[in-house]
């Protein structure tokens, strides 16, 4: 019984303090309708990134770049169009940092380890089967 008394009076006071806590008033939420437009215009997002994307990958100097690393454009193109909208996020902004007129070549083949990674992992994962050489 000795340890209920020395740990009584923080329980009784941590019990106090939570019920003061729970009778505080709470931040007023503002709830509205949406209208059609609105949500129209908030799913458009990941379209136009996965549309940047596409765009960026049918580039013919893009494709001379694919087909300079032994990477067929219209295979980047499929794996590119299997991302996830969080990948196509992070790929649309690696595509807008990269400078005009600069080297674009570190990106795409920086995208394609990314594109590549992704599809070993799932393939590692049981989820799909890409690659023969995985074994499982």
């Amino acid at each position: 019984m000795p340890f209920l008394r020395r740990y009584a009076g923080l329980v009784i006071r941590m019990q106090i303090l939570a019920l003061l806590l729970a009778f505080l008033p709470a931040p007023g939420v503002n709830a509205a309708m949406l209208g059609t437009r609105s949500v129209l215009e908030q799913g458009a997002g990941p379209s136009e990134e996965r549309a940047r994307v596409d765009s960026f990958l049918a580039r013919q100097d893009v494709g001379a770049a694919l087909r300079a690393q032994g990477v067929d454009p219209l295979e980047a193109r499929i794996r590119a169009d299997s991302l996830t909208e969080t990948e196509v996020r992070r790929l649309a902004e690696r595509i807008d940092r990269i400078p005009a007129g600069g080297n674009a070549v570190g990106a795409i083949v920086g995208a394609l380890v990314f594109v590549f990674i992704v599809l070993l992992i799932t393939d590692l994962l049981g989820l799909t089967n890409i690659f023969p050489f995985v074994n499982r």
